[in-house]
């Protein structure tokens, strides 16, 4: 069963998601208007949150977890994913925020407390160092991460196809018999 409860709480689903079966999902997760899940995705909202955003896609093989609440840090550190994002196969994302429009390249790590920007490309294998900013409107690449280059025009509207391509081939999958 994809859909786990933990501590009484389910997660919950809007309207047009897809979730392979052979994914996890844990607890206080969230996903937006046709989201997707690709197989074998885990994602734990086991000691925070996890907030996926519409049209939003998490690619094969990625891990999304939170960090716990404590007296240094009060809040934690929830999973805050925006809408029409690509995250690619392998990725972590961990007590991170990713705003609208980003592509997270395969294996890439993005680190606790890290807020990454509306309209960011984030390079295959980049690793995304706690508590960064990437701000928006470029390319990150590299380990520890580095601002790149700004975006082109091509790339930012390549963003939003991105979503819309995970869109459709989720409904292909849901028409499936």
């Amino acid at each position: 069963m994809a859909l786990r409860t933990y501590q009484s709480i389910a997660p919950k689903t809007g309207s047009g998601c897809y979730i392979d079966a052979s994914s996890v999902i844990v607890g206080d997760v969230h996903l937006d208007d046709d989201a997707s899940i690709w197989p074998l995705v885990a994602a734990r909202g086991d000691v925070n949150r996890i907030r996926i955003g519409a049209r939003t896609n998490i690619q094969d093989g990625t891990v999304l977890h939170v960090t716990r609440r404590s007296t240094q840090n009060p809040d934690g550190h929830p999973l805050v994913i925006g809408d029409d994002v690509t995250v690619g196969h392998k990725c972590m994302l961990h007590g991170c925020q990713l705003g609208n429009r980003i592509l997270v390249g395969m294996g890439a790590i993005i680190m606790d407390g890290a807020i990454v920007e509306d309209d960011v490309f984030i390079g295959a294998g980049t690793l995304v160092p706690p508590n960064k900013r990437l701000e928006s409107g470029f390319l990150y690449v590299g380990n520890p991460m580095q601002k790149k280059r700004p975006l082109k025009e091509s790339e930012i509207a390549f963003l939003k196809q991105s979503a819309i391509n995970y869109v459709q081939l989720k409904d292909e999958y849901l028409a499936q018999p």
